[in-house]
């Protein structure tokens, strides 16, 4: 009885906590349930804005680890994993916590999340631009600025459907933190690999944000006959 009354309590929260988007990412379920573990261990004092806080601090963890890989030993860009995790400890806990304890301000929050993102994704491509060789710093710039055209579909997919996702089909942004994990493991083994992942990422996210570019502009075309109807 009690097992089946915590499996309800679990769901309302999960409800609640996720009820502001809809993920389609790989890693959806085990992430949900980890979030959910872990909101109702996080101690009173520590607010939604801290947990911002933390989450920037992640991403200058990982700038730090680029630097740190350039002007010392490669195994500096260790350091890094442990800048996402942090960045994914306060990226994903810090809207929720505000759903969580039933004091979201949602135009706030949604704002303030996407800021940090974009001085997130800066900060990471910063690091990498100093890291990398002067031939392939380009790589650097085209992540930050493709990156920012996958996070503007967003919202503008937000604004003309009323559906906001930050997912691009399976994959979201915490794939993107495993993935660059695992480079930074290969890179720190084999020397000039994090160039090869460099250009697999700018195109795949060329090809993504072509593709999703068309299906806004579908979408819009739709809402256009729909206002006029």
């Amino acid at each position: 009885m009690e097992g089946n009354i915590k499996k309800e309590e679990d769901h309302s929260d999960g409800k609640r906590v996720f009820s502001d988007r809809e993920r389609t990412n790989i890693l959806r379920k085990g992430e949900q349930s980890l979030i959910l573990f872990l909101l109702k261990r996080v101690p009173k004092w520590i607010t939604p804005n801290i947990m911002t806080g933390i989450g920037m601090f992640g991403s200058l963890i990982v700038f730090s680890g680029f630097i740190l890989g350039s002007f010392y030993a490669k195994s500096y860009l260790l350091i890094g994993i442990l800048g996402f995790m942090i960045n994914w400890l306060g990226d994903s806990l810090d809207g929720r916590l505000a759903y969580f304890r039933k004091i979201p301000r949602k135009w706030y929050g949604f704002a303030l999340d996407i800021t940090m993102d974009w001085l997130s994704i800066i900060l990471i491509g910063l690091g990498y631009y100093y890291y990398a060789g002067e031939n392939t710093q380009i790589f650097a710039f085209l992540f930050v600025v493709l990156y920012g055209w996958s996070m503007i579909i967003s919202q503008l997919r937000y604004k003309i459907t009323g559906f906001y996702q930050i997912d691009s089909g399976s994959l979201g942004p915490t794939e993107l933190r495993v993935i660059i994990s695992l480079v930074l493991i290969a890179e720190t083994l084999l020397t000039g690999s994090i160039t090869y992942f460099a250009i697999a990422m700018v195109t795949l996210l060329l090809i993504f944000n072509i593709i999703d570019t068309f299906k806004l502009l579908k979408a819009g075309d739709a809402k256009d006959k729909e206002e006029k109807i």
